[in-house]
Formats: structure tokens, C-alpha cells, sequence
């Protein structure tokens, strides 16, 4: 492996995992009946997930998106696992909102309900993120820079 690890990318798969490490302890915090610890670790996650997503759609808008470099005999099987992940993240993040709108505005039984569900989508999404990012930056050196459609499908 002789190529360089990208600043961006590195500090928005950081946020995302920090993000999940959160919601791990906001869990553990409203199991103990620490509601209030329990709020503001959870709004500490969704600010560390905004922040990734700020970086994440910042570098795509501006800069584009890394495809695969990685051996063409893989690139099938990185573009199913890719999609998956962009399914997972999509859907954690509408659960997120969801969630978090119903914690603050005390609808508790069904944020009870959706919370454990997001959490666990959540902790899908951030491990499947950091795949990702392993796969693109760190075991195969990044292919070229393109428009996120190229990048993703690969044309």
C-alpha cells in the first residue's frame, strides 16, 4: 500500500464513528434512567452525524466522489456492498430524525419504540461507512474522482 489517506474523508468517517460510539453511550445512559445525560449525548451524536453529513455532501458537491480502485474482480461485489450501506444510511437517517423529533417533543412511548431500532441501524450504517472507507482509502488505493453516479455505478 503506497498511497496517501485523504483529509476529508478521514475526518467525515471519524465524526460518523464517533457518532455511533454516542448513541452506544446515550443507550447504556436511558437503561441507568439518566434521561437527562441520556438527551444530550444523543444530540451530541446527531450533531457529530451532521457534521459528517456537512463534510460528506460538501466533498461531493465540490470535489466528487471516489470510485473503487480496487481489483475489477471486486468491483461487483464493493458496488452491492456500497449500495447497501447508502440504503442503511438513508433509512438510519430518517429513523434519526424521526427519533430525535420524538425525544424532544416528549412523544415518549413511540420514541421508546423507534429508538433501539435507529440505534441499531445506526450502528450498521457507521460500521459499514467505515468498510467503506477501508475499501476505498486504505486496503486498495481510491480510484478516480468523479460525479457521484460514476462513482457509485461505475458510469
Amino acid at each position: 500500500m503506497n498511497h496517501s489517506i485523504p483529509v476529508l474523508p478521514t475526518i467525515s468517517t471519524i465524526f460518523i464513528v464517533i457518532s455511533a460510539i454516542l448513541v452506544a453511550i446515550g443507550w447504556y445512559l436511558v437503561t441507568k434512567r439518566n434521561i437527562e445525560a441520556h438527551r444530550k449525548v444523543m444530540t451530541l451524536a446527531a450533531v457529530a452525524a451532521l457534521i459528517f453529513f456537512i463534510i460528506y455532501a460538501s466533498r461531493t458537491i465540490f470535489v466528487g466522489n471516489t470510485a473503487f480502485g480496487g481489483p475489477d474482480n471486486m468491483k461487483i461485489y464493493y458496488t452491492s456492498f456500497l449500495i447497501f450501506h447508502i440504503i442503511l444510511a438513508t433509512t438510519g437517517a430518517v429513523f434519526g430524525i424521526t427519533t430525535l423529533y420524538l425525544g424532544f417533543k416528549d412523544r415518549i412511548a413511540k420514541h421508546r419504540k423507534l429508538g433501539p431500532i435507529t440505534s441499531i441501524i445506526w450502528f450498521f450504517t457507521a460500521t459499514t461507512g467505515v468498510a467503506v472507507y477501508l475499501l476505498l482509502y486504505v486496503f486498495y488505493s481510491g480510484g478516480e474522482t468523479t460525479s457521484v453516479i460514476k462513482a457509485i455505478l461505475g458510469f
